[in-house]
């Protein structure tokens, strides 16, 4: 029987396994090293703690491994149903506020090195009880921001048709690619979910029929569809690679967004935007520059769910996942 330590959180509402320790080693290069050996000797360990029947399409990991960056406390690398992604902000919220419950780190700042570039996430000190018997102390703080790599636009209101509709989007980079749609015409809330779904899929099929990628021919692999609510600044429908949606309101994909605005100047250096999700949460995000690059902060709360241990039983036919 193999045993498989795991730790799972929820980042406003979307969910993250972390992995503390890997059965095997991947080296000493950087993490973005590390990555391209696992995909090469080790994809097997994905499915079998990531898709059914131990876990969902919905569902993102997170391997913890060494940093190559001696700035670095943790390296991290992010995967989920289809296969690994750059960076995840979600991910690394749901991380540190994971690391934070096992007692691994403290309120600060926490420099993480991914497969993109590293990443500075700042772990807030919980609010203090209101008074007497009020408010509720907490056992971990939960609320982390993510000062993330540069982002950027890469093509402006570029026309894509599907079932005869021509829409248009931003092709933009946040540690993932982004084709980010407002003129779609769909209502986003959770009653449509299934024509959101199938309409930014075709979405993402007709960008790869088209030729349309982001920078160095890379494929576009989120659609990020959005529109108004009196809740915050705007609203968003993100689709996954795994034909998932994401259940918050996606740090990559609002750093993207976040890059848009500024470029279009229709937002300022400090200036809060608050990027909701399909299912309501909400993360707060601002840029700063820095060498003339856009540099975006993502702001969010995690909870820890369950912790346990995934157990693998060699005689299994679905021991590494369907």
């Amino acid at each position: 029987m193999i045993r498989i330590p795991f730790l799972d959180s929820h980042t406003g509402g979307e969910p993250t396994r972390l992995i503390p320790s890997l059965p095997f080693n991947l080296g000493t290069g950087s993490v973005a090293d590390k990555l391209s050996t696992l995909k090469k000797d080790h994809d097997d360990f994905r499915t079998t703690v990531l898709n059914e029947p131990r876990g969902s399409d919905v569902l993102v990991g997170a391997y913890l491994v060494p940093p190559a960056d001696p700035t670095c406390q943790f390296g991290v690398i992010y995967f989920n149903n289809v296969g690994y992604l750059g960076m995840c902000g979600h991910g690394t919220i749901g991380l540190i506020a994971s690391l934070a419950y096992l007692g691994k780190v403290q309120p600060g700042v926490i420099r993480v090195e991914t497969p993109v570039g590293v990443v500075e996430a700042t772990l807030h000190n919980p609010p203090l009880p209101t008074g007497e018997g009020l408010g509720v102390r907490a056992e971990y703080p939960n609320k982390v921001s993510v000062k993330n790599i540069p982002a950027y636009r890469h093509l402006t209101h570029v026309p894509v048709t599907v079932d005869s509709k021509t829409i248009h989007g931003d092709v933009a980079w946040g540690g993932n690619w982004f084709f980010l749609v407002h003129d779609h015409g769909l209502d986003v809330n959770m009653s449509n979910l299934e024509t959101l779904t199938e309409f930014s899929w075709r979405v993402r099929e007709q960008l790869t029929a088209d030729g349309i990628t982001g920078a160095n021919s890379a494929e576009i692999d989120h659609v990020e569809l959005f529109a108004s609510t009196p809740e915050a600044d705007s609203k968003s429908f993100v689709l996954c690679p795994g034909k998932a949606y994401d259940r918050c309101p996606c740090g990559t994909g609002t750093s993207a967004k976040l890059a848009c605005l500024y470029s279009d100047g229709k937002l300022q250096v400090g200036q809060v935007w608050k990027q909701q999700s399909v299912v309501g949460s909400i993360f707060e995000g601002s840029i700063q520059i820095e060498d003339n690059r856009i540099i975006p902060t993502v702001t969010g709360e995690a909870w820890v769910m369950s912790e346990g241990t995934l157990l693998v039983d060699e005689r299994d036919p679905f021991g590494k996942g369907i």
